[in-house]
């Protein structure tokens, strides 16, 4: 989804392929040798099958905690009225709300993601299809908690000096939702304190 903010141009892209319109998977990931999380994780069995020689990494953690993680945090600013409401005036923050909400939570979830034993049967069947449908010698089921070591031995590069990358854990995702809100209430307010100020100054 960063991918996204950083080039809105796609948003237009990824709705087509979310409404059965898209182009050439080829178009659609021009420019990346890889590609992780929603939206194309959505796609994955198609990616797979159009490239063969690809290798897929499953992430998987205790559903119980996943829950918790993706109710509070993607689905919580996915709801969230600021960010809702600003969509019409910043049409990035609306393009990638409106695609989560098509492919994610009505897509993927049905539209019952706050039942959480459907949301949590959901998760886990996704993870029984990867395995069944992935070949054991394409896939690596990984839990990001085993650090860089599995990670770079299954993809064949030495394993970096850096430590292992934290970005968007809870509190990192909600310190970005902070700032997220923050300058969304600015685009709300400012043009209403805008007009209540000329209307003021015309009446006083």
């Amino acid at each position: 989804m960063d991918e996204l903010f950083a080039h809105p141009e796609q948003i237009r892209t990824w709705l087509d392929v979310a409404d059965g319109r898209g182009p050439a998977w080829e178009v659609v990931l021009n420019g990346y040798a890889s590609s992780v999380d929603f939206p194309s994780q959505h796609w994955y069995r198609e990616l797979a099958a159009r490239w063969p020689d690809a290798k897929v990494i499953l992430t998987v953690r205790d559903p119980e905690a996943w829950y918790r993680s993706a109710r509070g945090t993607i689905y919580a600013i996915s709801r969230d009225m600021p960010i809702r409401w600003v969509g019409p005036f910043l049409p990035v923050v609306g393009g990638v709300t409106r695609l989560a909400t098509a492919v994610i939570w009505s897509g993927v979830f049905g539209g019952r993601f706050l039942d959480k034993a459907h949301a949590i049967s959901v998760y886990q069947a996704h993870i029984e299809d990867v395995k069944a449908r992935i070949p054991p010698d394409r896939l690596l089921v990984y839990d990001v908690k085993e650090g860089w070591a599995p990670l770079c031995a299954f993809l064949g590069v030495p394993i970096p000096a850096e430590p292992f990358p934290r970005k968007n854990d809870t509190a990192e995702f909600r310190r970005r939702v902070v700032l997220l809100k923050a300058a969304c209430w600015s685009i709300l307010l400012v043009p209403a304190l805008v007009v209540l100020g000329l209307a003021s100054w015309f009446l006083g």
